[in-house]
């Protein structure tokens, strides 16, 4: 270990970096084009949002210190006013992928509590009001005939959902990243998408992340946001951004 560090810190001297240099990333920042730019928000569901979801346990505290839900609904709003195309990237499980013979271990707590369980992908038997369900309060904002809701991705990611396709097919490549949790769906969401040559904002607190022993999975994401994003905002940043382009 001291070798490594000694090599890191040769390497930093010759490019002329203090060892401080993570304290000095640059903000590279982010402008919106209306004609470019999106909302997208993972997994506006029961199961993370609602008291009676099934992570409410470990992501509650979480959600209620960061205002998530009113913070997401404030997002919804403006880009509705400002007229900003809204995707939402949902996350489903149908009877049969519960025949998945393997997965990481919040795949499989995911599979044995329910989470996200529809009856079928062909049909919304049972779904009002469930935990795959939208929470009541966004559904006037997603259920507008205007709003673009991609296929359920499975794991993380959209890698296996069309949400890329969507947002391509629209000319959109400057994306405001939203949406629950931060360390898992909506940090996969940022990777995927920067992958994809995106523009990708983070709006910071209109997400939350499960409290564990392990540690803070919010903690957690906020440095990997600041590292990776070309822009991390507050809701309140965010909606002067958006309001600056009418």
């Amino acid at each position: 270990m001291k070798r490594y560090v000694s090599k890191l810190a040769l390497v930093a001297a010759s490019l002329g970096v203090a060892a401080s240099a993570t304290a000095q990333l640059p903000d590279p920042g982010m402008t919106i084009d209306p004609d470019r730019t999106a909302i997208v928000v993972t997994d506006p569901q029961n199961d993370f949002l609602s008291p009676d979801g099934v992570t409410w346990g470990v992501v509650g505290e979480s959600v209620k210190e960061n205002n998530t839900v009113e913070n997401i609904e404030t997002l919804f709003r403006e880009a509705k006013a400002s007229g900003l195309p809204v995707f939402v990237s949902p996350h489903y499980y149908y009877p049969t992928d519960h025949g998945w013979q393997f997965g990481g271990a919040l795949e499989q707590l995911m599979h044995s509590i329910g989470m996200f369980d529809r009856k079928n992908a062909l049909s919304l038997s049972e779904f009002e009001g469930s935990g795959a369900d939208w929470l009541e309060r966004y559904k006037p904002f997603i259920e507008d005939g205007q709003t673009i809701v991609s296929s359920p991705h499975k794991v993380y990611g959209p890698e296996t959902n069309d949400l890329v396709l969507q947002l391509r097919k629209r000319g959109i490549d400057k994306v405001i990243l939203a949406g629950m949790s931060a360390n898992l769906c909506t940090e996969s969401h940022l990777r995927e998408l920067l992958e994809q040559g995106f523009e990708v904002a983070v709006v910071t607190d209109a997400t939350a992340a499960a409290k564990v022993e392990e540690g803070l999975g919010y903690e957690a994401a906020l440095v990997n946001f600041r590292f990776m994003a070309n822009a991390t905002w507050t809701t309140a940043e965010a909606v002067e951004q958006i309001r600056e382009t009418k």
